[in-house]
């Protein structure tokens, strides 16, 4: 099957999966917005940018599962515990590669890890994922001008930052 054709079934999979809830949803498809974008404009290869658009789109799938298991908490430590064997259980489903499945499990593992972050898919995912929560936690412009100088890395992501936010 071809990739995006894939990306589209996994997106569709998630919002049915997630669903009714349109807060969680809507950050689902801001975050792989904003990651398809980078990924392209920082010319990532093309299992790189597969890669990276599905850890978008299961990012947060551990949400749910920790909310019904934790008294309705989702702290990020809990989504990185949960959510990796549900995104490799969606994306064997439909067919994935192993490499990318796995891949992807790490990354949903460590998206709230900000520390010791290694590849493009990991630094875009982080980025686009902090562009989407600033905006919708209405963050000050101390905190967004922290965040730039201590998250931002890419210049496609600063870019998108800095005319977001008016830095």
């Amino acid at each position: 099957m071809e990739n995006n054709t894939l990306l589209a079934r996994l997106l569709d999979d998630v919002i049915a999966y997630d669903g009714p809830n349109a807060h969680r949803i809507a950050h689902l498809i801001k975050v792989h917005g904003y990651a398809r974008a980078i990924g392209l404009l920082e010319a990532l290869d093309e299992t790189t940018q597969v890669t990276l658009e599905a850890a978008a789109i299961v990012h947060d799938i551990g949400i749910k599962i920790c909310e019904e298991k934790y008294d309705g908490r989702s702290s990020g430590n809990l989504q990185e515990k949960e959510g990796p064997r549900i995104a490799r259980e969606l994306l064997s489903n439909l067919g994935f590669p192993e490499s990318v499945i796995d891949r992807v499990a790490f990354l949903v593992g460590h998206h709230h890890t900000y520390h010791d972050i290694q590849g493009l898919d990991y630094q875009i995912l982080v980025e686009s994922d902090f562009l989407v929560n600033l905006q919708e936690h209405q963050s000050d412009i101390q905190t967004i001008k922290h965040t730039y100088a201590q998250i931002f890395r890419t210049e496609s992501g600063k870019r998108f930052c800095s005319m977001q936010f008016g830095l």
